[in-house]
């Protein structure tokens, strides 16, 4: 009779509070959620925050897919999947058109900062003669450059950190060099196989992916002048950031750079109470997304609502505010 009691309870609804929040009528059914290549860093979290929304509502059918960050935008912004990741400032760069977005995307809205710390890295082989930007522009020399692919923030950085020192892709490739645009596991690979000179990325330190590639090859790490980087974050909204000395075994002084941050996104279309949901979720569940990866361990809950220069979801603003973490 207990059983048939409960039932009836929930049939007319008078239950309704315990059931999974998203999967209340009218409420997402299906979430997907777009990030980076496989065995990346990104797949990893949005692997881990895809858990923790089939923890808080196990009625939803939950799907992670690679992808990559420019494509994730236009994605999310045309409806096509819920989620998105993708670091801030080139969800800016899509708000306001620039390149590599042909025209502006206005409906992005922010749910949750997952990387405080996207620094840009910048290694060298040792055997390369390469000690600085401005060695390779004095000799113009054919250097072998390894970018991540292309429509990420990573690459529209590492191009624009060449020109920060006067050095164009034409000039590269005209003086018998190369940019290669592939994931960043492809570019260490070549890296450790000679193939490539130079690797860029942005990504938090200390990075396993670094220590892991140069147990089997002698690099050095370049820094970036305070000309280039005030440059630089003018034009991309990063700031300064320094790697501190002895972050890695082969970086024996601090490296001065830049970082950027990545942020989980959805649509302005998203329903406040799905995309409140979601955070809830991921407040509740804070314990385990820290564990789950590297650069969700730095963070602690009130991180979280800071996506800047990103708008927050009215949804996420009003699980913030609930959980005492936005005022």
């Amino acid at each position: 009779m207990k059983r048939f009691a409960i039932a009836a309870m929930l049939a007319s609804g008078l239950a309704v509070g315990t059931l999974p929040a998203l999967a209340q009528s009218g409420g997402l059914k299906k979430i997907t959620l777009s990030g980076g290549s496989v065995g990346g860093a990104w797949s990893a979290v949005g692997t881990a925050i895809g858990e923790t929304i089939r923890r808080e509502s196990p009625g939803v059918s939950f799907g992670y897919e690679p992808g990559r960050e420019a494509a994730n935008i236009q994605l999310v912004s045309q409806g096509k999947i819920e989620l998105g990741i993708a670091h801030a400032q080139l969800a800016k760069r899509a708000q306001a058109g620039e390149e590599p977005f042909k025209a502006p995307v206005t409906n992005l809205r922010a749910l949750a900062l997952i990387d405080p710390m996207a620094a840009v890295q910048i290694l060298v082989r040792e055997d390369s003669g390469i000690d600085s930007f401005e060695s390779v522009l004095a000799a113009k020399k054919p250097v072998r450059v390894v970018l991540n692919q292309r429509g990420t923030l990573m690459a529209v950085t590492g191009e624009e950190v060449f020109k920060a020192y006067g050095i164009t892709a034409r000039d590269i490739e005209g003086w018998g060099g190369r940019i290669h645009h592939v994931d960043y596991n492809a570019g260490l690979e070549m890296m450790k196989n000679g193939q490539a000179d130079i690797i860029i990325n942005m990504l938090a330190f200390p990075s396993g992916q670094i220590n892991g590639a140069t147990r089997e090859m002698k690099v050095r790490m370049l820094g970036i002048s305070p000309a280039a980087s005030a440059r630089l974050n003018g034009l991309l909204g990063t700031a300064g950031i320094t790697v501190p000395a002895g972050t890695y075994p082969f970086q024996p002084a601090e490296i001065a750079t830049i970082t950027g941050s990545v942020v989980l996104f959805a649509s302005a279309e998203m329903k406040d109470e799905d995309a409140a949901t979601i955070v809830e979720g991921m407040i509740k569940h804070f314990p385990y997304l820290k564990q789950a990866h590297a650069m969700l361990a730095k963070l602690e809950p009130a991180d979280l609502a800071r996506v800047q220069p990103l708008t927050l979801h009215p949804g996420a603003e009003q699980a913030y505010r609930k959980a005492g973490l936005l005022k």
